[in-house]
């Protein structure tokens, strides 16, 4: 247990720094917004460009992987939409957001730097589809389940067209666009530019830690949810396990694969869905403090997937 204290103190030691430097500091909100353009646009990007551009072609198509991750999450997200429509009563927009809740894990973030740091090199290939294809899928839903909440008001046709754009031309999915193409293509990338590449790489999970503490600091606990007791719950353990069974019962799957999967799973939620409350004005600071809340309950959550994982506990096969 002390090994996967060890690997974890980088991250939420720094996610604390951030956050106790926002709090000493008194900076406004506006000051960390070149930081995230710094991660979003230039160091993230470079990151999973790195990543891709060094994987073998045949693994990067793994077209069942994609499925198989995007069914478990979907899942997830079905249960705690139906959880707050059907249960608790609230509106398709509210509905939606809690889903996000307890689906959208912080895997852009938090998910690369730990999944190296704990898994190795083998886990980068993984990460990186998982990072772009629930991103991706992320892009999609949001805006079209707020188009059926009436939270949108652009025609059909405006809606696919800005979904379409938002999804192309966002920087992670270009960056590994750009790398699928490099491998493709089998082109090298000069010397300069991989030196450049390895610089913004390795700063994107130090400034994107940091940043996270920094908004969490700035987004204070005003107002615990009700629905806090399913949605942290399906996020931290149900999404996690979810993954592992969907993932163990296809099978055919490196076993490195799978653990980086089920890790992905059990981050925290996304500070991007306080972002899409925000964007639709609705369920804001419950969407604040459900990032807070399990980010910090994802310390002793994590610290028990990590210990399952490395000790081997959770087979990757479940039928022989």
């Amino acid at each position: 247990m002390l090994e996967i204290l060890a690997l974890l103190l980088p991250f939420f030691g720094l996610i604390l720094i951030g956050y106790l430097a926002a709090r000493i500091t008194g900076q406004t909100a506006e000051a960390l917004g070149w930081m995230n353009t710094f991660i979003i646009y230039a160091a993230l990007p470079a990151l999973f460009f790195k990543l891709v551009a060094k994987t073998p072609l045949h693994d990067l198509t793994r077209v069942d992987f994609i499925l198989a991750d995007i069914a478990a999450t979907y899942s997830v997200f079905v249960m705690v939409f139906a959880a707050g429509h059907l249960m608790r009563k609230n509106n398709v927009a509210e509905s939606t957001l809690q889903a996000f809740g307890g689906a959208y894990g912080n895997i852009g973030y938090m998910g690369p730097g730990l999944a190296l740091l704990a898994l190795g090199e083998r886990a980068a290939v993984p990460v990186a589809l998982i990072v772009c294809f629930e991103n991706a899928m992320h892009f999609v839903v949001a805006p079209a389940m707020m188009a059926l909440a009436g939270g949108e008001r652009r025609s059909g046709a405006r809606l696919v067209f800005k979904i379409l754009r938002k999804v192309a031309l966002h920087p992670f999915i270009l960056s590994c666009a750009a790398g699928f193409l490099f491998v493709a293509l089998g082109l090298p990338v000069p010397t300069p530019a991989q030196q450049l590449i390895d610089t913004l790489a390795q700063a994107a999970a130090p400034c994107a830690l940091f940043a996270m503490g920094v908004t969490l600091a700035l987004r204070p606990l005003k107002r615990v949810p009700a629905e806090i007791y399913y949605i942290v719950p399906a996020k931290l353990v149900l999404h996690p396990l979810v993954a592992y069974l969907v993932l163990s019962a296809v099978g055919g799957f490196d076993p490195v694969w799978i653990q980086s999967a089920v890790l992905l799973a059990a981050l925290p939620t996304a500070a991007n869905v306080f972002v899409i409350g925000q964007q639709y004005q609705t369920w804001q600071e419950r969407a604040s403090a459900t990032i807070l809340i399990s980010t910090v309950i994802s310390v002793l959550t994590i610290s028990l997937v990590l210990y399952c994982l490395r000790s081997g506990l959770l087979p990757t096969e479940l039928v022989p």
